[in-house]
């Protein structure tokens, strides 16, 4: 008998109402993972600006809370990585769709690691334990919540895929620089004019290191802004310092 070929050939308005079904799935998905982002930004704002209070304020038990907790943020990270490829592998996203997928899982990963920088203030924290820093903290502080405050908005412009945004807030990784600068000429000659202060003048450098490049991890996220909304791949300057937190 002669096959007519009319089975599972969906219909014009068929096709129709699958397409946009498909898309409204894809972006309530989307939706979720920014959701998660927020969150998971949120978790390591606080993280940072905890782990200097804590050192700040020689509260051991709270630097090793933030310390532990680091393991949250690292689950988190990858659930949020395993979401976004179930859906490129499941929902064929288009290319817009797919750079903000992609952007997702870098910003995961960008996240997971300022959280590391926070974890490693607390460990110093920690070390310290109720010893007093070498000097006052002045700088480490404001840099903690600029750091903080930039990295708010650096997940804000991304989930509103605000281009300008994303391309204007790395310009102010110039003061986090400025800052961490200052204490490194301080803490040195602090060093060389009397060895006993070098081992917590080498923490609190540690310290300031960390939210150094901490901002440089917000200013990554804000390169994958631009890349999701305009396709293009732009590094900004940034500090040459590439190592790890401590």
């Amino acid at each position: 008998m002669a096959h007519t070929g009319k089975h599972n050939i969906a219909r014009g308005p068929e096709r129709v109402i699958m397409a946009r079904d498909t898309r409204e799935t894809l972006d309530s998905k989307i939706r979720e993972l920014n959701d998660a982002i927020v969150e998971l930004a949120g978790i390591v704002e606080e993280a940072i600006l905890g782990s200097v209070n804590a050192l700040a304020e020689r509260d051991i038990s709270k630097a090793k809370t933030i310390y532990e907790a680091d393991k949250n943020i690292n689950e988190k990270r990858f659930e949020l990585e395993r979401q976004a490829l179930i859906i490129v592998a499941t929902q064929q996203p288009m290319a817009t769709d797919l750079r903000r997928l992609s952007s997702i899982i870098d910003i995961a990963g960008e996240l997971e690691r300022i959280g590391d920088y926070a974890k490693g203030i607390a460990r110093i924290a920690m070390r310290l334990g109720d010893n007093p820093p070498l000097r006052q903290l002045v700088n480490i502080p404001v840099m903690a919540e600029k750091t903080a405050d930039m990295l708010r908005r650096g997940i804000e412009a991304f989930v509103n895929l605000d281009e300008e945004a994303g391309m204007t807030i790395p310009k102010e990784d110039d003061q986090i620089d400025v800052l961490y600068n200052l204490d490194y000429q301080e803490l040195l000659e602090l060093m060389i004019s009397d060895r006993e202060n070098i081992d917590r003048a080498t923490f609190h450098l540690w310290v300031a290191h960390n939210l150094e490049r901490a901002a440089d991890r917000v200013t990554n996220i804000c390169e994958r802004t631009v890349f999701t909304t305009s396709g293009k791949l732009i590094e900004f300057d940034r500090s040459d310092d590439e190592s790890d937190a401590f």
